[in-house]
């Protein structure tokens, strides 16, 4: 099974669905989002196939390794390839897809935009967010990273709410700025590096690029990475975006597309320049730890629900950012496996909040209060999104914020500890906004507001359950993730030339 392409035709399904999709008239709504459901649920199929065809602990790091010639005068291919790192992302995305295409269903005002464009598009941006996790060719990377904005500013500008327009434009500028600092580093590696974009022989060649070389282009791909996560300070895109997009396309904003700024440094930064990733790792860890601190204290003082949901997410990348650069195995795998449970967590929590907000016609928390008493399901189901969103034990999320947290103690305890204080103020935010919206008093208004009297319907009972599933299964028992993360993470910090720390061991004189 190995043999069969996986990455490319994961790659190019999406693409075909979404063309087919497009040229599927206004007038057949329901033809084109019964089209895009399957297609993505075939994606998701296919993904299903190629993990269970996944060897773990194999002596070869990238499996489904394919390459097809594109440009032979720059060494440039289609070379696409998976480790345990880019295969539990390009997993998170075949599940998210699905999901947020029928919790969409009824995102699209047929009267004033065409569902068929809107769907298409989100077909389109799964095409852009499996090739660039699946790239391990650098310049097909960086087409991928550039490429994935457009369905995503189209799908913002055209189908958001609010000041769509500005979000929009706000987005997709700072994405461009990133990716243009990433452009210039590209083609100072392709000089410095031998005149290649294969991955692995840039890692090689990595080794004996000048120190001050290797740290301007190791900046170069940080900033705009920092920028896509996003990272303090380079965060302020991210709250206007997913105020304004649809719930279920900032559901994808933050749970997919998001990762792609950690996934590029895990996957480029720190191979490709390992001296520079060491030598910026604190100023790495200040800014993950300011983030934290910054993004959480702001998001309590929210009165949006997107924009609040937002800005949590941008205090847990600061927990993955201090899990990277911890240089740990603990720490990164926990930095890996937060990437996907995150994705799994806020996307429930976007999606969630998109119902209520559907219901409602506004995401503001003080025109609610005493929801729960009319929509008690959907009422318990927030309360779980919100409970998983802060780390409950017994979620996913749990698992990765320990395992980060104890990664980063190891070897950084003061980060470590002043990022515990994001737990906190955590608990803070998700329960001031659960409290505000769902319980207490009954705001009178809601009582005039008659689809705020419907509790979730059978679709959205779908919708949800296969993202609680997740959470509550990989809460107790994340081994098959981990066991696929760890391997790669280890052949990461081998790159980076650092080791886990040796265990402290009492001198064995206590308690005689």
């Amino acid at each position: 099974m190995k043999d069969f392409p996986f990455l490319s035709v994961l790659t190019l399904l999406p693409l075909v669905g979404a063309i087919a999709v497009a040229c599927i008239p206004r007038a057949k709504a329901e033809l084109a989002k019964l089209v895009a459901l399957i297609w993505s649920l075939v994606v998701l199929v296919l993904s299903i196939v190629m993990w269970v065809t996944y060897t773990v602990n194999s002596t070869d790091r990238f499996q489904f390794h394919e390459s097809y010639s594109w440009i032979p005068s720059w060494n440039a291919n289609f070379t696409f390839a998976a480790d345990g790192i880019a295969l539990v992302m390009l997993m998170l995305i075949a599940v998210l897809f699905p999901v947020v295409i029928l919790a969409s269903w009824h995102d699209v005002d047929q009267s004033r935009r065409s569902a068929p464009t809107y769907f298409a598009l989100l077909l389109a941006f799964e095409f852009t967010m499996i090739g660039v996790f699946a790239a391990a060719d650098v310049f097909l990377f960086y087409v991928f990273f550039e490429i994935m904005l457009i369905p995503m500013y189209f799908i913002i500008g055209s189908f958001g709410s609010g000041q769509k327009q500005y979000a929009a434009v706000k987005f997709f500028l700072y994405s461009l700025v990133g990716g243009l600092f990433m452009l210039a580093a590209v083609i100072g590696l392709w000089v410095v590096g031998g005149h290649t974009f294969d991955f692995a022989a840039l890692v090689e060649a990595g080794k004996s690029i000048d120190q001050n070389t290797a740290r301007w282009l190791f900046l170069g791909f940080f900033i705009a990475f920092a920028i896509k996560a996003p990272f303090f300070p380079f965060h302020t895109w991210l709250p206007d975006s997913g105020g304004a997009a649809p719930a279920g396309a900032a559901a994808l904003l933050v749970g997919v597309m998001d990762k792609v700024g950690t996934f590029g440094i895990i996957r480029y930064c720190l191979p490709l320049f390992p001296e520079a990733s060491r030598w910026f790792a604190p100023a790495a860890l200040v800014l993950a730890v300011i983030g934290i601190i910054y993004a959480a204290l702001l998001a309590v003082g929210q009165n949006d629900l997107k924009r609040l949901v937002s800005y949590t997410s941008i205090a847990h990348f600061g927990f993955i950012g201090i899990g990277i650069f911890a240089f740990t195995t603990q720490g990164g795998t926990g930095s890996v496996l937060y990437m996907v449970n995150h994705g799994l967590a806020t996307g429930l929590l976007f999606i969630v909040v998109g119902m209520f907000v559907a219901r409602r016609g506004s995401a503001l928390v003080s025109d609610f209060g005493g929801a729960g008493k009319l929509v008690p399901v959907l009422a318990g189901v927030f309360f779980f999104a919100g409970l998983a969103s802060l780390a409950l034990p017994g979620t996913a999320p749990f698992v990765s914020e320990f395992l980060v947290l104890l990664g980063t103690f190891s070897t950084h305890q003061p980060y470590a500890v002043i990022a515990t204080a994001g737990i906190i103020l955590a608990a803070a935010y998700v329960l001031w906004m659960i409290q505000r919206t769902t319980q207490g008093t009954l705001n009178p208004a809601l009582d005039e507001v008659p689809a705020m009297k419907q509790d979730l319907s059978l679709r959205e009972k779908f919708v949800v359950a296969p993202l609680i599933l997740l959470l509550l299964v990989l809460g107790f028992y994340p081994k098959p993730v981990t066991d696929v993360i760890n391997p790669a993470v280890q052949a990461t910090l081998q790159d980076v030339g650092t080791q886990d720390p040796a265990p402290t061991v009492a001198d064995g004189k206590a308690g005689r």
